[in-house]
Formats: C-alpha cells, sequence, structure tokens
C-alpha cells in the first residue's frame, strides 16, 4: 500500500473509533434531541455541568463603552451573571497596572457573582475578565494562560482598539448610550 494512503488510514482509524465511543455513549435519543439554530454557538459542559460557551446573543447581552486615556472603545458583556452584576457597577473609573505584561488590571469596589462560572477560563487579547481571588478586573491586551478563578465578562468589539490597552493608565466603563 503506498505511504500516502497508510498516513490516511492512520488518520481516519482514530477518528471513526472516537465517533464511534462519542455516539454510543449517547443518552440522546432522536425524538429528544434539543433543536439549536446555526447561529447558537455549540455548549460544552465544565466539570461542574456548567455550560461554557456563550452564544452570539449572550456576547451582545450589553454593550458597554471604556474610555481608555481619553480615547472612546466599544466593548460588550456576555449574558452571565458575573457579568450582570458588574454591569450593576457601572459607571466606574479605575486606575490600571500592568500584569505579566498580558494584562491590565485593576480593583472592583465588589467581589463579583461568579454563580453558573466556569471554573477557569482561557483569556485572549480583547477579553474582559474577572479573577475571582483578588477580585479584580482584568483586560487583556494579549492572550493570557488558562486560570482558575478567571471568568470572562465581555470582550472588545474591536479588535484594533486592543493596542491601547498595552499602555493604558485609566479607563472609565459605562453603559454605551
Amino acid at each position: 500500500m503506498p505511504r500516502t494512503a497508510l498516513r490516511t488510514v492512520a488518520h481516519a482509524v482514530p477518528a471513526a473509533a472516537l465517533l464511534l465511543a462519542v455516539t454510543a455513549c449517547s443518552t440522546t435519543t432522536p425524538d429528544t434531541a434539543p433543536a439549536s439554530s446555526p447561529s447558537q454557538g455549540s455548549p460544552r459542559s465544565s466539570a461542574t455541568g456548567q455550560p461554557t460557551t456563550e452564544t452570539s446573543e449572550e456576547n451582545s447581552a450589553m454593550r458597554i463603552r471604556l474610555t481608555i486615556d481619553g480615547h472612546s472603545v466599544d466593548a460588550a458583556l456576555n449574558d452571565s451573571a458575573t457579568a450582570r452584576d458588574f454591569a450593576a457597577l457601572l459607571p466606574l473609573t479605575l486606575d490600571l497596572d500592568d500584569f505579566q505584561e498580558t494584562e491590565r488590571v485593576a480593583d472592583l469596589p465588589r467581589k463579583l457573582s461568579t454563580d453558573g462560572a466556569p471554573a477557569s477560563s482561557d483569556p485572549k487579547a480583547g477579553d474582559l475578565a474577572f479573577y475571582a481571588p483578588w477580585g479584580n478586573l482584568a483586560l487583556f491586551y494579549r492572550d493570557g494562560h488558562p486560570s482558575p478563578g478567571l471568568v470572562v465578562v465581555g470582550h472588545l468589539t474591536d479588535r484594533d482598539d486592543i493596542t491601547r490597552l498595552a499602555d493604558a493608565d485609566r479607563v472609565r466603563i459605562q453603559p454605551a448610550s
């Protein structure tokens, strides 16, 4: 058998075995399968059974505006309990400090609810997150590392605005008008 054919078979066999294992373990029957629309994300479950993937509706739950050193930047909060609790604090003006050349952080006036939040998040550049162990807000200007206790609450809507975060000293966050 040609070498490329062996490679193809070698890649297909584990994939087929995984597919069979997943479908064999499924408890959902065709009659009870939930309907989902193509515009929604595919929910995954965390170790606690809570969904960890946000739908497009959750990503646009609340529009906010950040003023970073005098420049307006738009962002969207998701529809998590933590994001709703954060929105209740607005408007806020916070002094920022750099943390690990990845994010700008600021203390919040109080800790936020983490009800239903995943145990850990893998932040991306442009994410706004709450770090529960310290009770602070993190604005990521670079991709971060998976962190237990980190809850992503939103993201900047324009990727071009991410670079503004790297040197930001102060931010005002308020509902978008």
